[in-house]
């Protein structure tokens, strides 16, 4: 009953503020000025509006609407603020199934963004949870594919997941093809204005050498609660450890079991006293927490775990 009453209260404030309009961080917003991200001027097509610190997503992949226009819909009635979109199915193709290209898709997508005032947090890569990026022939296209079409939604960060083949704690060899193409990927982001946030295996003080190695404010870290919890390590410290301008955006859920407010492995308060802490705003999409005895029901597990983040972050 709190957490609905909490609920209530914060999306009403939200709807009172105008603030849930579609579009996306602007540079300031997506870490490419020094605060990073910053959500206080996000800008959209209207102009500039006042953002919470914190603001909560959903991908389209894991509400089993992927590239699909009713994933808005469905993430209105989940209760998130906005929308993670994906690149579409990769797997053996040469290029990811992506719906976006066509003008007229992209502009459904946007209208019907905007008639619900749901933002487009993202766009995900998620192609490369299973594909090589280091070893794919086609991974400059697919990225320079992906760059396109957040410039031409007006999209500022990517999720590109390096995956179970480009784990370097399994597949050290990898790094320097890994370092040389995330070099190169960061140079088209930085001529977009656009960053790319990455997932690894490996630890925050890993991926922060990883990060210098690569040497670009367009390559930053997407940072996912189930790999620290998962290798027995510190939240909190790994969030402090990357730092306020390495990381973009957060998928802050752990793998599923329970929801969110159940995990005895998750201080979410403290999580939010670390970021506030840190000076961090962004960002928290949702992607896993379902209750495992009942992981198909989309509705009920997603809006659970939105409704908890919002008692906690939007408090």
């Amino acid at each position: 009953m709190e957490n609905s009453r909490r609920r209530f209260i914060a999306q009403s404030a939200l709807l009172a503020a105008g603030i849930l309009l579609p579009g996306s961080l602007t540079a300031k917003a997506s870490g490419l000025l020094p605060v990073s991200p910053s959500a206080d001027d996000a800008l959209t097509g209207t102009g500039r509006w006042k953002a919470p610190h914190y603001r909560i997503a959903v991908c389209d992949w894991m509400i089993l609407k992927r590239q699909k226009l009713g994933a808005f819909q469905l993430t209105k009635e989940i209760g998130a603020d906005g929308l993670e979109l994906d690149m579409g199915g990769l797997g053996d193709r040469p290029a990811f199934d992506n719906k976006l290209r066509d003008a007229a898709t992209r502009q459904q997508f946007l209208d019907k963004a905007k008639e619900l005032n749901i933002a487009i947090s993202s766009i995900a890569m998620s192609g490369f949870y299973a594909q090589s990026f280091a070893e794919r022939t086609e991974t400059p296209d697919l990225v320079q594919d992906c760059i396109d079409t957040m410039v031409a939604m007006n999209v500022k960060i990517a999720f590109l997941p390096l995956g179970v083949k480009g784990d370097l704690l399994q597949h050290p060899e990898l790094r320097p093809q890994i370092v040389q193409r995330l070099k190169e990927a960061a140079v088209k982001a930085k001529k977009a204005g656009v960053i790319i946030g990455i997932e690894t295996a490996l630890s925050a003080a890993e991926e922060v050498r990883l990060l210098d190695e690569i040497n670009s404010k367009h390559i930053q870290s997407y940072f996912n609660f189930s790999n620290a919890i998962k290798e027995g390590r510190d939240l909190q410290e790994e969030l402090k450890t990357l730092g306020v301008h390495r990381i973009c955006q957060i998928h802050c859920t752990n793998t599923d079991g329970v929801w969110l407010e159940n995990d005895p492995k998750i201080n979410m308060p403290a999580v939010k006293k670390t970021l506030d802490d840190m000076g961090w705003k962004g960002w928290l999409v949702i992607e896993r927490s379902r209750d495992a005895n009942d992981p198909k029901n989309v509705k009920k597990n997603f809006s659970a775990n939105a409704a908890y983040l919002k008692s906690i972050f939007h408090a």
